[in-house]
């Protein structure tokens, strides 16, 4: 990137860096179980909702208690489940229709990131009923309030209940985009553990990775506060100390419980502090190929990082010391490749690839271009990428050649002993 786009780009995240204090972040208000919110579903007596979910829940245990929850205090609710894993512009178009032939009031997302993301952007679209979603892509379009939106999420990695920001992906162009407005943060979240018992290992694994990468590049990015840094500090405590125990057993109900947590703070953090290159290069390929988002952000995830060298090697290392890797007096240098090598060694030992074969060539320039309009010049990343460069990296999470240093990733780090603060 020449001089004079990276001093375009560094002028624009200064502004937003510096605007940050006096912008209407706000934390939804949370209850700990159904039960626990039964207080507020007594207030919506004689009202219908919307409840967003997919497929798979909408069959489920958790589904059929939350429709009780609500016919208990008299709500009406109209079911909408089909939403997909990476949530379509017909997803919401679908959904939007079902709330205004029903008379809905409210919306409630059952689900991980993707149903969250899809009953945001109903939000908007309910907002604004005459535009579509393509026109509120992008920064503070979606200016009016949404209906009062409640998120429930099944998963602990998205933070979607907690962020200002929906995915949608235009099915037509394979074009995967944000919609960032502050109306869109929940209004009220449920964060139950129980709900997340049943989430099979595959999923723990990558929706805590995903977890993982928002605390990460909220840390390194140029735009973190005080505030942001503690929420990412403390969720990649919390990451590093129950990610393995959720993959190997669904039932340790404490682990699940900090895992929330810690998808909720790594949330807090990123949605206040940005993120980078990794989710901008997962979004394209969302898009493109319809993989997951968490999957595709925790392969990215050490490449990345590799990549941006000496400028995060101090942040890393600051977080290799709150994940127990690395000590105060090491390098930060070394701190960093620890923190690095934990990651992929995460990665190997809980079965998530280190190359993303559906990446075809032809592909790639049209990726790298999405991904660059998507970063640049928003996200305050610690060193900025053109689309040339980010091309070099779509070429790189497609080789599929295992290298001599790459079989090094599958030897264990040295055990770590997580602290117990930060």
């Amino acid at each position: 990137m020449n001089p004079i786009q990276k001093g375009a780009c560094r002028l624009v995240q200064q502004a937003f860096h510096i605007a940050m204090p006096i912008l209407p972040y706000r934390d939804p208000e949370c209850f700990s179980s159904l039960k626990d919110a039964e207080k507020l579903f007594s207030a919506w007596s004689g009202r219908t909702v919307l409840v967003v979910t997919d497929p798979l829940l909408a069959k489920s245990a958790m589904a059929a208690t939350l429709i009780d929850a609500l016919f208990c205090q008299n709500v009406s609710c109209v079911l909408y489940d089909k939403t997909q894993a990476n949530p379509k512009v017909s997803d919401v178009e679908a959904a939007l229709a079902l709330y205004q032939q029903y008379d809905c009031s409210a919306l409630i997302a059952l689900g991980g990131g993707s149903s969250i993301d899809c009953a945001k952007a109903i939000g908007a679209r309910v907002a604004f009923p005459n535009k579509p979603l393509s026109k509120l892509k992008g920064l503070l379009k979606v200016y009016k309030s949404i209906p009062p939106l409640v998120a429930i999420p099944t998963t602990a990695g998205t933070g979607s209940e907690v962020t200002l920001a929906a995915v949608i992906t235009d099915e037509r162009t394979h074009h995967k985009y944000t919609i960032n407005s502050f109306t869109l943060i929940p209004k009220y979240a449920i964060l139950d553990p129980e709900l997340t018992r049943t989430l099979p290992p595959h999923l723990s694994a990558t929706t805590g990775m995903d977890a993982l990468c928002h605390a990460v590049e909220a840390y390194i990015g140029r735009s973190n506060t005080s505030k942001t840094r503690q929420y990412a500090k403390e969720a990649v405590r919390l990451i590093f100390e129950n990610i393995e125990r959720v993959y190997a057993d669904g039932n340790d109900m404490v682990a699940r419980e900090h895992m929330l947590r810690a998808s909720f703070l790594a949330g807090k953090a990123f949605t206040r502090a940005y993120v980078g290159y990794i989710h901008a290069i997962a979004h394209a390929l969302g898009g493109q190929y319809n993989i997951p988002h968490g999957l595709a952000n925790a392969i990215i995830m050490p490449y990345m990082l590799e990549r941006y060298g000496q400028s995060v090697h101090k942040p890393l290392h600051e977080l290799a010391v709150c994940g127990g890797l690395s000590t105060p007096l090491e390098s930060d240098a070394l701190g960093a490749e620890k923190f690095i090598q934990a990651i992929r060694w995460l990665n190997v030992t809980m079965g998530i690839p280190a190359t993303i074969g559906q990446i075809q060539e032809e592909d790639i320039p049209t990726m790298a271009r999405h991904a660059a309009r998507e970063a640049n010049p928003l996200y305050p990343v610690p060193s900025l990428l053109d689309e040339g460069e980010l091309e070099a990296m779509f070429h790189r999470l497609r080789n599929l050649e295992v290298r001599q240093k790459e079989r090094a990733w599958t030897r264990p780090i040295p055990a770590y002993r997580p602290r117990s603060s930060v």
